[in-house]
């Protein structure tokens, strides 16, 4: 898509100050801080040609019928689907595939199961969508071929 632009702020508190400021201005927050702060949104018009509103749901319908490549990169803005908030996306961890600090290399391995595992649970309490089943068996299998200092760490105990 090709957004027409013009003042831009710095995070979600600069863009929101700006639009504030701006008679009929109109930014792009994260949902998060958009519903956190209780900011007003608007419905878009998505590719099925649907007028949705930006929700944890519109954004789980944007991610649900993703194929996931082996190398992460995929877009899901402008998603197919009825339902599907058009501006998505995924929130991604850069992450060395071998740790060299075993204590930290451990511990971030275990935090990240635990994240696409027990934390999705909690995502919505913070106002992000869960993944999709697909995307955290993707992950699963991932972290599963991470290692610490060259040894497996999850691989033999998931």
């Amino acid at each position: 898509m090709n957004w027409p632009t013009g003042l831009g702020g710095k995070g979600n508190e600069g863009v929101t100050g700006i639009v504030k400021q701006t008679e009929g201005g109109i930014g792009y927050v994260e949902l998060a801080y958009a519903n956190q702060n209780k900011l007003p949104v608007a419905e878009l018009k998505n590719k099925a040609g649907a007028f949705v509103k930006p929700s944890l749901e519109s954004v789980s319908a944007a991610a649900a019928q993703v194929q996931m490549p082996d190398d992460y990169r995929v877009s899901i803005t402008d998603a197919d689907g009825k339902d599907a908030w058009p501006i998505s996306a995924f929130t991604y961890l850069l992450v060395y595939k071998d740790q060299q600090d075993p204590v930290k290399g451990d511990e971030l391995l275990k935090f990240l199961w635990w994240a696409v595992h027990d934390g999705q649970k909690t995502a919505p309490t913070l106002d992000y969508a869960p993944l999709p089943q697909g995307v955290v068996q993707k992950v699963e299998k991932t972290l599963k071929t991470m290692t610490v200092q060259g040894k497996p760490t999850l691989a033999s105990s998931r």
